[in-house]
């Protein structure tokens, strides 16, 4: 499997590309029969995501597959330009089915541009709360289950439920990728609002592997907390026998610079290449 960054909070040093508070990742893996899977994980805010992959010399043309982690707009935005811009009626289109509610904070709209009905309309649509294999080893994982008492759902804004009342929004619909890679468990989140130890314990099970490989994307973690305490102990435990740690987008400095006293963090940015080999 290969991994590109097209959007985070930063670029790496070198790499002149655009930079948003937002996320998007291209990746590439092949199905059971060899054919090529290009998949389009999170648009970020903006075109910006658009922007870099032209410079990057990927053709977002080609993806046959769009994902989202969740509905924030900063993860789904970027559909007014991938829609506008593409012919999107052959790609197939994954996420939680609470993805595309409407989410508001105050009197800002916070969530994503399109209805399901209208993303129904532009994409093959397969909404499921269940996990979902696009390859024996690569894996949508659905609805998270709090698996850790230390990660209990926040509520983050608003949302509707069935019947279109205005409830507080838990964000259940918050998932992440996992690929079963030779080294072990790769994660791929987008904001981690389902809890980041939750995410890597349910792709254990899911994928039926122990060994973590490596963790890449934004953790929702601010603060020097007792919750991130709580959480760098778990992924030592994770990394004891090797592995790397990509934190990003939604993560402070502060708690970059706690988690680098005792896991294996790397640097990340916008033109980060990750590859990682197949069983």
């Amino acid at each position: 499997m290969k991994l590109r960054l097209l959007v985070d909070n930063y670029t790496l040093i070198g790499e002149y590309y655009l930079g948003e508070p937002g996320i998007s990742y291209y990746i590439e893996d092949e199905d059971a029969e060899g054919r090529p899977l290009r998949i389009l994980f999170d648009m970020g805010y903006s075109d910006a995501f658009m922007k870099n992959a032209k410079a990057m010399g990927i053709d977002l043309a080609k993806a046959t597959h769009v994902i989202f982690s969740h509905g924030h707009n900063d993860h789904t935005r970027g559909l007014r330009f991938f829609c506008d811009g593409l012919d999107t009626s052959q790609m197939k289109l994954i996420a939680h089915p609470l993805c595309f509610e409407r989410k508001w904070e105050g009197d800002e709209e916070s969530g994503a541009p399109y209805s399901r009905e209208e993303m129904e309309k532009r994409f093959h649509c397969s909404l499921s709360k269940t996990p979902q294999f696009l390859t024996p080893n690569l894996c949508f994982l659905g609805e998270i289950p709090t698996i850790h008492p230390f990660e209990p759902r926040k509520p983050l804004g608003m949302t509707v439920d069935q019947d279109n009342n205005p409830i507080e929004d838990l964000v259940w619909e918050d998932s992440a990728m996992a690929y079963r890679s030779a080294k072990g468990l790769v994660i791929v989140t987008g904001c981690s609002h389902s809890g980041i130890c939750n995410i890597v314990s349910y792709g254990k099970r899911v994928m039926r592997e122990e060994r973590v490989a490596a963790v890449i994307g934004g953790l929702h973690l601010f603060d020097a907390d007792e919750r991130l305490a709580r959480t760098v102990e778990f992924l030592e435990d994770c990394f004891s026998s090797g592995g790397t740690f990509y934190p990003c987008h939604c993560v402070s400095l502060k708690a970059k610079m706690e988690m680098a006293k005792r896991l294996p963090v790397e640097e990340v940015g916008v033109g980060l290449s990750l590859e990682f080999a197949s069983l």
